[in-house]
């Protein structure tokens, strides 16, 4: 029997060591910090959560490559992994283990694998995964453990809104930001964690810290994460300058509601991003932008979550209007 015709690309050829199974694993650390400040917060549970998340996502993939796709099994190559940690990242702690568990199954069955497994998938795996347990599972999803109570930290047992939920639901009732900030979290809190969310949002220093490791590996540059930060300051800048009393200021908004998790690790992923320096900025900006009119004028207080999905399917279209470069076409452009 004649084995298949090997096709190789015409040159030039570009080798680097860098592996798709590399930049998985830069990720997984760079989330390592996050990681020990939810456990800091929400203890016990915050762990349970993660290994269920991340077991479930190997399992799933494993049994779908090999039973029902019979391909190649690729649990080793990190993608899994990195999206059961990014799923976890994205739920409250101590939710059940039977929804973490379908969380997975669409993450890795639906998202990734349906589509053609790594490097195919058009959106987020582990964003899927999140917004379908949050339209499913609405009260579940939104029973937020509460970090501290009277200066003690506790993993279970009691749960309160997040801060844009407070703000979201408070400004409905007709309060104003005067009277609702006694009732929200310090920015310091929010720096360093100690307010209640998903299990992997709350601490912006600690993502922050994830996200500079990730640009100085070069895993990301930072068109994508500061565009859309600067974007989302930019936004509620002009609203909260307009009508403070109405509009929480741009700081809430940057370090509530995952907007540094979504921007750094979830908006970047390379597969559904832009491949260009241009697209990517038209993508953040449109990541920006719906985050906030969903945060202002939407259901849900959150919204970078939607926002990713929603440009996620806008990246073909960008990348037909933001080619790269053919090579040798700036060279052979000065020759002619």
């Amino acid at each position: 029997m004649d084995s298949p015709p090997i096709v190789i690309s015409a040159s030039p050829h570009l080798h680097s060591e860098r592996t798709s199974k590399k930049i998985m694993y830069d990720v997984v650390i760079a989330l390592v910090p996050a990681f020990l400040v939810s456990l800091y917060v929400f203890g016990f549970n915050a762990l349970i959560t993660t290994s269920i998340a991340i077991i479930s996502c190997l399992l799933f993939e494993y049994l779908i490559q090999k039973y029902l796709m019979k391909t190649e099994v690729t649990i080793t190559d990190g993608s899994a992994l990195l999206t059961g940690l990014l799923l976890a990242f994205n739920v409250p702690a101590g939710l059940p283990i039977w929804m973490i568990i379908v969380g997975s199954l669409v993450a890795i069955g639906i998202a990734k694998l349906s589509f053609g497994g790594l490097g195919f998938n058009v959106f987020n795996p582990a964003l899927v995964g999140r917004v379908f347990l949050l339209v499913c599972f609405p009260v579940q999803m939104t029973l937020w453990p509460m970090a501290v109570v009277n200066n003690t930290t506790i993993a279970d047992a009691v749960s309160g809104a997040t801060t844009l939920g407070i703000i979201k639901e408070g400004l409905q009732f007709g309060g104003t930001m005067t009277e609702l900030s006694a009732k929200i979290p310090s920015s310091i809190d929010m720096l360093l964690g100690i307010t209640g969310g998903s299990l992997g949002e709350m601490s912006a220093i600690a993502l922050l810290l994830g996200g500079l490791y990730l640009m100085i590996r070069k895993v990301i540059s930072w068109h994508i994460p500061v565009t859309v930060l600067l974007t989302m300051g930019i936004m509620t800048g002009i609203f909260w300058s307009i009508d403070p009393e109405h509009y929480a200021n741009p700081v809430i908004h940057l370090l509530s509601g995952g907007a540094i998790l979504g921007a750094f690790f979830m908006a970047t992923d390379m597969v559904t991003s832009p491949m260009t320096k241009k697209g990517m900025v038209i993508f953040a900006i449109g990541i920006g932008l719906i985050t906030v009119i969903i945060r202002f004028y939407g259901a849900y207080p959150e919204g970078i979550s939607f926002a990713i999905l929603i440009m996620n399917a806008f990246v073909p279209l960008i990348n037909s209007f933001f080619k790269p470069r053919r090579f040798g076409s700036k060279i052979k452009a000065k020759i002619m």
